[in-house]
């Protein structure tokens, strides 16, 4: 028994093994973040499913050997028992769906219809689930951006923090609240600034952490909306928006402080800012859409100062070297003529500034009152009589992309998936195009652009796998037929995942796509093992019809087991348990809807497609005589 049931599936089990390998393919198209979190897992399952083929062709055959030798002494234990009813329950069903199938193979029509009606409905119902680059996940914190008005000076920006924290402390329960962290102002450290937030620009800047105790009761997203609401009408004229607290999310936006980012590319930096502040007019309308802000400040306060050169010219004085002196006033001399000290003693040098002490200039007459020499000027002069002073704002940041000057607006999704808002945002810059000034353009770049090039790449990833698969089967069964049948199999895979993910209101993203191609190897392999069973029917003598009824009484159950097997394992996924479960939920429920929908496909449909397209008798196998090569 051990030796006919090994030889009856060795090439199904082959063939479905090397399908389900091949799926995966797609996985190795995927570009940026994605890839680095998802080809691991790829291989993984190829590397597992090689590795169960190998041990089901000499492991469990041996095993099977000692362990069935109970069973086949007649043996009634309290597992043998429990074995019989299931066996008699499995049968009463087992007959059931024969007659069923014999059903729908004398109404194949019917079929057909209700099939392509539940394929045409899914498709109805792919632009009502939405697109997501990864889903969205409670990491139980998160990070606030404050910005105040234009121009405040840090000590300032102190004062609107605390009054900040304890507005976060009145809308949090103190149960509920571990950790309030605020950052204020810009680091002028270089590395540390480097490492630090990308929205933060000046002083009037500030970031707040708050992480959530382990008992919270409600939503960490319920409680950033709430304080949307809050703050900015207790804080007139400061700026809030959220910035990505959690890993997964500041890798995926590369960086950036939101995941859309819609650059305005053009020369005229002030053109661009202007373009953007209409550009983020038009995008806070479109639903969905929060914390849209442009990113650079266009009015920060600052001072001009022009030399008289001839006037310092007279004095023996360049305009370098006047700058240079109000320069090392300012900030030191480590900015124009780095100067280190050796301590001979320790070993220790140590950086030597000399600049302005901070409490001498506390005016605008004490920054004037500068002195400024050269090498060989007798007398020091003032830094006010060599120039003229002008009060004016400017750009606080000039940013670059690709070498050209850029203004961003940055927006998020609430309550909507990204691509959603993101085709929004396309119809406005769309509309926006053509007022546009000469030479300037506007380029949707972050978050977004990653998820589309990934969808892309895995989409003609998942195409090229199916051409791979249907040509790997069409050398097994040596037709274009029975292929032909196993992928027509498929549509119902997809359509059990758009029916899961509309019904469980979870969007397409990598992880449901990820669940999309298990559940089509699973499908192929559930087929393959349908249709070889058939074919051998047909070589017996048996019709297309008988063929048909035959494979699918004779293959319900490793089909059924196979597609329970793996529900059953992604049941505790797809419900999001624990921690960060929510991530590879999509991954779950996409394997279960597919499945669920891919084995009524599998047993009802393609059985009834084989018995349309399996009408001439089967080809018979080639013989070669012996002594012919």
């Amino acid at each position: 028994a051990i030796m006919d049931g090994a030889a009856q599936i060795a090439t199904p089990a082959f063939v479905s093994t090397i399908s389900i390998s091949i799926v995966f393919v797609p996985l190795f198209f995927l570009s940026g973040p994605a890839a680095a979190l998802f080809r691991p897992l790829a291989m993984a399952v190829v590397f597992a499913v090689l590795a169960s083929y190998l041990l089901s062709r000499t492991l469990v055959p041996t095993m099977a050997h000692y362990l069935l030798a109970a069973a086949s002494e007649g043996r009634r234990g309290p597992i043998e028992r429990v074995s019989a009813r299931f066996e008699a329950l499995f049968e009463r069903f087992r007959n059931g769906y024969r007659d069923l199938l014999a059903w729908a193979l004398a109404h194949r029509r019917a079929v057909l219809g209700a099939a392509g009606g539940v394929v045409a409905l899914a498709l109805a119902l792919v632009p009502f689930v939405g697109e997501d680059f990864f889903p969205t996940t409670d990491a139980g914190a998160f990070q606030l951006h404050v910005r105040a008005p234009v121009g405040t000076r840090v000590e300032q920006t102190e004062l609107i923090v605390a009054g900040v924290e304890r507005a976060i402390r009145r809308v949090i329960p103190p149960a509920e609240l571990s950790l309030v962290l605020s950052n204020v102002g810009i680091n002028r450290n270089a590395i540390n600034l480097a490492t630090s937030a990308s929205a933060t620009l000046n002083a009037a800047d500030a970031d707040v952490l708050v992480q959530l105790g382990p008992n919270r009761s409600g939503s960490t997203w319920d409680y950033v909306r709430r304080l949307r609401a809050t703050l900015p009408n207790e804080f007139p004229g400061v700026t809030f928006f959220a910035v990505p607290a959690d890993i997964v999310n500041q890798v995926l936006n590369l960086g950036l402080p939101a995941p859309l980012d819609v650059q305005v590319v053009g020369a005229n930096k002030m053109a661009d800012y202007q373009t953007a502040t209409r550009l983020a007019a038009q995008i806070r309308r479109i639903p969905g859409a929060v914390d849209v802000r442009v990113q650079q400040v266009a009015n920060y306060p600052d001072l001009m100062f022009s030399v008289d050169r001839t006037l310092a010219q007279q004095m023996g004085l360049t305009q370098r070297e006047v700058a240079s002196d109000l320069l090392v006033s300012l900030s030191s001399s480590a900015q124009t003529a780095p100067n280190f000290w050796l301590n001979p003693q320790s070993g220790i040098s140590y950086t030597v500034q000399v600049m302005t002490p901070p409490d001498k200039i506390t005016s605008f007459e004490g920054m004037t009152n500068t002195p400024v020499t050269a090498p060989g000027l007798s007398t020091p002069q003032l830094f006010g009589n060599l120039v003229t002073a002008r009060r004016q704002t400017s750009l606080a940041v000039v940013n670059h992309y690709n070498l050209l000057p850029v203004a961003d607006v940055y927006a998020a999704p609430d309550e909507r998936d990204l691509g959603g808002v993101a085709a929004d945002v396309d119809r406005v810059i769309a509309q926006m195009r053509p007022s546009l000034p000469k030479g300037t353009n506007i380029v949707l770049r972050g978050q977004v652009a990653s998820m589309r090039s990934s969808f892309l790449g895995l989409g003609l990833g998942v195409l090229f796998a199916m051409v791979l698969v249907y040509l790997l089967l069409v050398i097994n069964f040596q037709s274009w037929l029975d292929p032909l049948v196993i992928v027509a199999g498929l549509p119902g895979a997809l359509a059990g995942v758009v029916w899961m993910l509309f019904t469980t209101q979870t969007t397409f993203n990598v992880p449901s796509l990820m669940g999309t191609i298990m559940a089509l190897g699973v499908a192929t392999a559930n087929s393959v093992l349908l249709i070889t069973f058939a074919d051998d029917e047909r070589r017996e003598g048996r019709s297309a019809l008988e063929a048909a009824l035959n494979a699918g009484f004779g293959r319900l159950r490793p089909v059924c087991m196979t597609a329970l097997a793996m529900i059953i394992g992604m049941l505790p996924m797809a419900l999001g348990l624990g921690e960060g479960g929510e991530q590879n939920a999509p991954l779950g429920r996409a394997v279960i809807g597919g499945l669920l929908v891919a084995t009524c496909f599998t047993l009802v449909v393609v059985p009834v497609l084989y018995s349309i397209l399996r009408v001439a008798p089967p080809t018979p196998p080639i013989v070669i005589p012996e002594g012919h090569a």
